[in-house]
């Protein structure tokens, strides 16, 4: 649902621009992360990614060095992460269905 008010546009400096797109050149980086990391919508990241390729943005980016991590550690960390987010809904689910349960036990005693 959209705020009521006046729509908020957000500028970004071309050295932002630049900056994450280097952060999503690198080497077993996603877009989406970068995106989500920096509090934008991928969709704008990929456009900033097009236009510097066209050369339409130009500038200098701030230095941004990768730690050697090879591509095969951030895949297992998303997969970790991902698997820790299943785990932690299955929780809930069972955390609710002993509630219900609990509940219904207590409405159906003779006591």
């Amino acid at each position: 649902m959209a705020r009521p008010g006046p729509k908020r546009v957000l500028r970004y400096s071309d050295q932002f621009k630049l900056t994450a797109v280097k952060l999503s050149s690198l080497d077993g980086v996603e877009v989406g992360d970068v995106a989500k990391a920096l509090g934008i919508h991928p969709w704008m990241l990929s456009k900033w990614r097009t236009e510097v390729k066209k050369g339409l943005i130009r500038g200098s980016a701030l230095g941004i060095s990768m730690p050697a991590v090879k591509r095969g550690e951030l895949k297992e960390l998303r997969r970790v992460k991902k698997e820790l987010a299943r785990k932690r809904l299955e929780l809930e689910i069972l955390k609710k269905a002993i509630r219900f349960s609990s509940a219904l036990a207590r409405k159906s005693s003779r006591s």
